[in-house]
């Protein structure tokens, strides 16, 4: 096996290191973030680091990097208080990398990709309509992580949309029903496939 210390890591080349650290944590979800200006600019931008953080408040997470450059999603995102979450699927992985781009504040995501804008009842965000689950979220609070500036963005459920092929019969969603994509890295897109599903764990008597 390939042997890394920390010494290691601190001497490797910027690419590298980014391209190693970031994979391998393993596979992590793909969604795109919709937000909208005060000045009504749309932005959509793709994020790998959102997480469950409870059902009861069904409650989110995910990481923004150092605000030392102009974060349109944080900035909109506190300035109207909601965001979107848009997932992912095969044919798209090129329209959503491309959101990676940093482009300025004046030109939206949607106008540069084949994403369309779709407006709903609860939220000012805006979602994407090719999206198979959507998901409406209010700002709710942030934790700056010291250790590298980055920012915990804690958002609240308010309106979940979900295809209808997705969707079992116990609540749980099949995300292979329709290739949702997850991300490896920075930049490898891939389809997981599922191997099977098991019932809650107890202790073996």
């Amino acid at each position: 096996m390939h042997y890394f210390n920390s010494n290691d890591l601190d001497s490797l080349s910027k690419v590298y290191r980014l391209n190693l650290i970031n994979s391998i944590t393993g596979y992590k979800s793909a969604n795109l973030i919709g937000t909208q200006s005060l000045n009504g600019i749309t932005n959509l931008a793709i994020f790998s680091s959102v997480i469950h953080l409870g059902s009861n408040p069904a409650l989110i997470g995910f990481v923004l990097r150092p605000t030392t450059v102009p974060r349109h999603t944080y900035s909109n995102l506190k300035a109207t208080g909601c965001f979107t979450l848009n997932t992912v699927t095969k044919d798209y992985i090129k329209d959503a990398h491309q959101t990676s781009a940093k482009y300025p504040e004046e030109i939206s995501e949607f106008d540069v990709t084949n994403f369309s804008i779709e407006h709903k009842r609860k939220t000012n965000a805006p979602y994407v309509k090719e999206s198979p689950i959507q998901i409406g979220c209010n700002y709710e609070n942030e934790y700056h992580i010291k250790e590298n500036n980055t920012i915990l963005i804690i958002g609240s459920i308010k309106e979940l949309y979900i295809s209808q092929t997705l969707l079992m019969d116990d609540g749980w969603v099949q995300l292979d029903n329709e290739n949702i994509v997850t991300i490896n890295g920075l930049d490898g897109y891939a389809v997981p496939k599922l191997i099977d599903r098991f019932p809650y764990a107890r202790p073996k008597s």
